[in-house]
């Protein structure tokens, strides 16, 4: 398995890279957010990798961060999600944007990505939930990010729809604790 590429950075055509390494060319496909932040053709070039190994080729993705590439292996676990669509996602949202989108079910998002359907977003959604790095805590959010959390499930288990539960939310300033934000989330849901 290659896991990570070093070496001298031969050609960028998006999405795909040719890296010098040691005498040997690696073709990588990245996503844009990578792409973006690769340094000129000639220079040096770190990229942590995924190899894909199919019956008629074997084809390797790159990644500027662990995230990427761990977000990359969770979203190619999906039925019906390959790499071509994963890197669609990863190139259209940033790795935290998704995460936030998962963590408050929001399917708007996702299909905002060119590729990606109401019905593919929903199950994106439903599949990723509690597996990106614990959402929104693995980003380093403050609590009050995990408040938010808790206060949307506790709206969806009321029975409200994810689209009433995210407007609610959306009424409860940032920082307020899980049982005040449940009062003020419900106030907002009883005046519209």
């Amino acid at each position: 398995m290659i896991g990570r590429l070093s070496g001298i950075l031969l050609e960028k055509n998006p999405p795909q890279l040719l890296i010098d390494c040691g005498g040997i060319g690696y073709e990588a496909n990245v996503p844009m957010s990578t792409f973006y932040n690769l340094p000129g053709l000639g220079e040096k070039v770190v990229l942590l990798t995924h190899l894909i190994v199919r019956e008629d080729a074997h084809l390797l993705y790159g990644f500027g961060t662990a995230e990427e590439r761990d977000v990359f292996k969770q979203l190619i676990k999906i039925s019906g999600v390959g790499p071509r669509t994963a890197l669609s996602i990863l190139s259209g949202m940033s790795v935290a944007d998704l995460i936030h989108a998962v963590t408050v079910q929001e399917a708007g998002r996702l299909t905002k990505v060119p590729g990606i359907g109401k019905k593919t977003a929903e199950r994106l959604l439903l599949e990723l939930k509690g597996k990106l790095g614990a959402d929104l805590g693995a980003m380093g959010a403050a609590a009050a990010g995990d408040a938010s959390s808790d206060i949307l499930n506790a709206l969806l288990a009321l029975g409200y729809s994810d689209k009433e539960a995210v407007l609610a939310l959306k009424q409860v300033p940032s920082g307020t604790g899980v049982s005040e934000g449940i009062k003020l989330a419900l106030k907002a849901l009883s005046k519209s």
